[in-house]
């Protein structure tokens, strides 16, 4: 497999993806609305990764575009676990792809203590030979979920995904302290929001 060429309309998607994403929140910035988006990241999967996680599920090279979803990744974060759901509703609204699957791991969260809201889409990405259909995954999820993850990630990738036990309790812990953590924030969020409002309106 030429893997610059099979990646090639992966790049092109997360370039345009992260465009459309950041223009959501640039929207609410224009009109100084509470904007539900952080900020956006987006990422092409390493080749390396693909091929073991292939190999993981079994999956043949010939299937790799249609069963390895995340090939192409978009991550958004929110200051509230309410703004996931209202993005997620934004994103049903839109035109310019489908929304294949959607996966809640806030409501039932993995056994590692993983928060976050994946949804599949199929985007359509236009090419030399013609519009090329593609399936990227979108995760959403707040601050303390994201801060969460990343150092789950670190420590999986340090121990080739077999975390030791008691480190393995203490990021279930950590996991439950910043879902806490979220809940007692979305209590206060419109003070918050109403503080930001005011800040916003002094610099200007």
């Amino acid at each position: 497999m030429n893997w610059e060429i099979f990646l090639a309309p992966y790049t092109q998607a997360v370039d345009e993806l992260k465009i459309k994403l950041k223009g959501m929140r640039k929207q609410f910035d224009y009109e100084s609305r509470h904007s539900p988006i952080e900020f956006v990241t987006g990422r092409v999967k390493p080749i390396t990764s693909i091929i073991e996680k292939a190999k993981r599920r079994n999956i043949a090279m010939a299937n790799v575009e249609e069963e390895v979803q995340d090939i192409a990744g978009l991550r958004v974060v929110c200051p509230f676990v309410e703004d996931i759901y209202d993005i997620v509703d934004m994103l049903k609204l839109r035109k310019d792809f489908t929304i294949e699957e959607e996966k809640d791991y806030i409501e039932k969260n993995k056994d590692s203590g993983y928060r976050s809201y994946h949804v599949i889409i199929r985007y359509p990405v236009e090419t030399i030979y013609g519009e090329k259909q593609l399936l990227a995954e979108i995760q959403i999820r707040t601050l303390a979920m994201n801060f969460w993850a990343i150092n789950e990630h670190s420590l999986n990738y340090k121990y080739s995904g077999q975390i030791p036990t008691d480190i393995k309790q203490r990021l279930r812990s950590a996991s439950e302290a910043a879902f806490r953590l979220d809940e007692e924030m979305s209590k206060i969020r419109q003070e918050i929001r109403d503080a930001q409002e005011v800040f916003r309106r002094k610099k200007d």
